[in-house]
């Protein structure tokens, strides 16, 4: 539901234009999707309820180049697990090329948030949502539909975890398990460093992640009507060494009892497509109303790598930024996205779609970021 009251910010935010697209547009295309017409991916998505949290995440997703094409492409189709029960990534796929062929009007979105709501039965009703918690849903239920791995029995994931191991053999040990194109696409891998103050044992984990959640740090600027954080000092905060203590102490291996230790977080793989997800929401009694400031490009995050050395698969470029408007106990999303094939802005307000440039400085709840290498 779109609150007239917001209209304003976001025109402080994203400055829109009325320039429409054009055929000359479009020259960039890639040759291996078929675009009907020059209004390709600028489709608006009816707001059936409260469902603007769906809206802003499906529009992200169909402006994600690689989940597109493989949409697109149809190749999902020789991938499904069971034809008979898989309606989710069916009706994804369904919603997905409405967007993309030649129509006129805003598409309806009622098939595929019952089939959601199959998987998450939070998300039956028209109460509104979060829309991290729809995304990571979604993805998990497309995921278990085209899930190349074979249906085995499979362990626990903390018992897979081995001293003896190199973070490629576990990685490969979780693609055993978990192994589709919602893998390829967004999956990445943590390393967490966990030291012993006592004893000084060092033990080290991975951990897969599809996306990264962080805190937003409070700005030590003064004097300002609102407080302001850059993205790399999120990154900062989610990468610094943490002391666990009192009752966060876990168990030393080499002590065999709860004891005070170090703990630090860095990535040891970059996935293709980086979400990151900022922590706005405290409880459900509070918004944390920082800004974000966010590169649109280069974004390195080669300080956060666990190799500690410069990766050409480090440095990403902004293509999607979901935005909340309002408290946690009302409010309004919206999806800014940029088009994978002809490089435009555009805003993504439920049915309302309309060019914009877009402003570094904003209240991002949700960021979609690509490599800027072909692979990772």
């Amino acid at each position: 539901m779109l609150i007239k009251s917001y209209n304003a910010e976001f025109d402080e935010k994203f400055t829109v234009t009325s320039v429409p697209m054009t055929s000359s547009s479009l020259s960039s295309l890639h040759p291996e999707v078929s675009i009907k017409t020059e209004t390709g991916g600028l489709l608006g998505l009816n707001n059936i309820g409260n469902t603007c949290f769906l809206n802003s995440i499906i529009q992200c997703l169909s402006n994600t180049k690689p989940l597109l094409e493989y949409i697109l492409s149809e190749e999902y189709v020789s991938e499904i697990r069971n034809s008979a029960r898989s309606m989710l990534i069916k009706r994804f796929a369904e919603l997905i090329k409405n967007l993309w062929t030649d129509r006129k009007h805003a598409v309806n979105t009622s098939s595929l948030k019952s089939a959601v709501g199959y998987y998450a039965p939070r998300f039956n009703g028209f109460n509104q949502q979060d829309a991290q918690e729809f995304l990571r849903y979604l993805l998990q239920g497309l995921h278990e539909e085209i899930n190349r791995a074979p249906t085995v029995q499979q362990k626990k994931r903390d018992q897979l975890q081995n001293e003896n191991l190199t973070a490629d053999e576990i990685w490969q040990r979780y693609l055993k398990r978990d192994n589709s194109k919602i893998v390829d696409i967004f999956g990445g891998q943590l390393r967490s460093d966990l030291k012993c103050t006592v004893c000084g044992f060092a033990s080290t984990t991975y951990e897969p992640f599809w996306d990264l959640s962080l805190s937003i740090p409070q700005s030590e600027l003064k004097n300002t009507p609102r407080s302001r954080v850059q993205l790399s000092q999120c990154l900062d905060h989610f990468t610094k060494e943490e002391t666990l203590e009192g009752n966060e102490k876990p168990t030393c291996a080499r002590c065999k009892s709860k004891q005070t230790c170090v703990k630090k977080i860095s990535i040891q793989k970059f996935p293709q497509i980086l979400v990151i997800h900022l922590k706005r929401f405290s409880g459900n009694t509070r918004k944390v109303d920082t800004e974000v400031e966010f590169p649109v490009s280069g974004l390195d995050l080669a300080p956060y790598s666990a190799e500690k050395r410069q990766v050409n698969s480090s440095v990403y470029s902004l293509y999607g930024v979901v935005i909340h408007f309002g408290s946690c106990f009302y409010g309004h999303y919206t999806a800014y996205c940029k088009h994978p094939y002809c490089a435009g802005w555009h805003i993504f307000n439920d049915s309302q779609v309309h060019s914009v440039h877009p402003n570094a400085t904003t209240d991002p709840y949700i960021l979609f970021y690509e490599s800027n290498s072909p692979t990772c």
